[in-house]
């Protein structure tokens, strides 16, 4: 089966920026739906018409990923509104974030803690790859149909870059 809108692929790949670092590998083969939220439109038009066994190299620029970097997505936030196990690299969901906070940082991101200092936190609203070029090389393993579930969820149940809320430590960005 070739791949066509809302079918859901099996994919791998490395993930690196443009000067050759490592950003990202799934080595083992994810399912992603086509036509929902799980891809980036470029992937998902390069990988139109193509099936079990292609490799595709693509490079993704800023404007067709996650954007430019904002430095207005930044908030500085007092220290002692968090928890005191707090991480760099934690995230919070924008709804969740402590009583009192910015009322400027939007409800709707998601916030990474960027940097701790004793008086004050440094929360990113940006995406992690916001502001990069990336290059991706992928493999669809296997192609098949969605099911009208998966159409209706508009997703797999795994996103592309899709930022989860993710436990200390968690370099995960898929």
């Amino acid at each position: 089966m070739d791949i066509t809108e809302q079918c859901v692929v099996a994919l791998t790949w490395t993930l690196t920026d443009t000067l050759g670092e490592e950003l990202d590998v799934l080595d083992e083969p994810v399912e992603f739906l086509l036509g929902g939220d799980d891809l980036l439109k470029p992937i998902e038009e390069a990988l139109q018409g193509h099936g079990p066994g292609a490799r595709l190299k693509l490079q993704i620029e800023p404007e067709q990923g996650f954007g430019d970097y904002d430095d207005q997505m930044l908030f500085l936030e007092p220290r002692n509104r968090f928890p005191a196990e707090l991480e760099e690299g934690m995230t919070f969901e924008g709804h969740a974030l402590p009583a009192g906070s910015n009322p400027d940082a939007p409800r709707d991101a998601l916030y990474t803690v960027s940097e701790i200092y004793p008086e004050h936190v440094v929360l990113d609203g940006n995406h992690p790859l916001a502001g990069i070029a990336i290059r991706i090389d992928l493999q669809v393993h296997a192609v098949r149909e969605a099911t009208e579930e998966e159409i209706g969820r508009g997703t797999a149940g795994t996103g592309f870059f899709r930022i989860q809320p993710a436990a200390p430590g968690s370099g995960s960005i898929h």
